[in-house]
């Protein structure tokens, strides 16, 4: 009797590890601390169509307003923040250049399960809308780019102090877990930052991003 106690402890021990690495709080911890399996790419999933139809709606925008006509950004926050929704998109071959992942606000819990959209000041949340891309700084988050809210869902953006930016938490290829959290910015990964930079930087005009779901 005395030599199954060990042989039941330890099966007892097997089970509580299978089920913490299954439970939402294990893959929350890998999420929060970068530390998501990586997984091959499946662009398939990208819905063209409907990125084609918001470029559509872009290049109506972009022509009253004169904005960058060659290109701009869209983020479907529809999308598992683990695949690739930040897309540079080629207006005037109306195609996609180029995706990584972006991070979504976690309206300042611990953890956001799901979706919360706010334009409050101080929500820590993600806001939908069209943004102009502002001037380049360096500041808490290294180097960023100050956003500009264009809707009313996300007129306090600038004073909220919401700008992209990219962070070492976000990985830079897509993966089978959600990703890291921001308050609210769009947070890149570093080689996804370095991709945008030349692109807004040697803009003569303002560049659009939008983000939908």
């Amino acid at each position: 009797m005395k030599a199954l106690l060990p042989l039941s402890i330890t099966v007892l021990l097997i089970a509580s590890i299978s089920y913490f690495a299954q439970s939402n709080s294990f893959k929350k911890m890998k999420a929060l601390h970068g530390m998501t399996r990586e997984a091959a790419p499946h662009p398939a999933m990208i819905n063209l169509d409907k990125l084609k139809g918001k470029a559509a709606d872009a290049k109506t925008f972009i022509r009253k307003k004169g904005y960058n006509n060659q290109f701009c950004f869209f983020i479907d926050m529809s999308l598992p923040s683990g695949e690739n929704r930040f897309f540079i998109y080629s207006l005037e071959k109306d195609s996609l250049l180029h995706s990584g992942l972006v991070t979504h606000g976690n309206c300042f819990q611990n953890w956001l399960e799901g979706r919360k959209y706010g334009n409050e000041v101080g929500c820590g949340c993600t806001s939908l809308g069209k943004y102009k891309i502002g001037i380049p700084y360096t500041g808490k988050w290294g180097y960023a780019y100050k956003l500009h809210g264009l809707d009313s869902s996300n007129s306090n953006a600038f004073e909220r102090a919401v700008v992209l930016h990219s962070h070492s938490c976000v990985p830079e290829t897509e993966q089978t877990d959600e990703i890291c959290q921001s308050n609210g910015c769009p947070t890149v990964s570093p080689g996804m930052l370095n991709t945008i930079k030349p692109l807004v930087n040697q803009s003569g005009k303002p560049v659009l991003l939008w983000m939908y779901e």
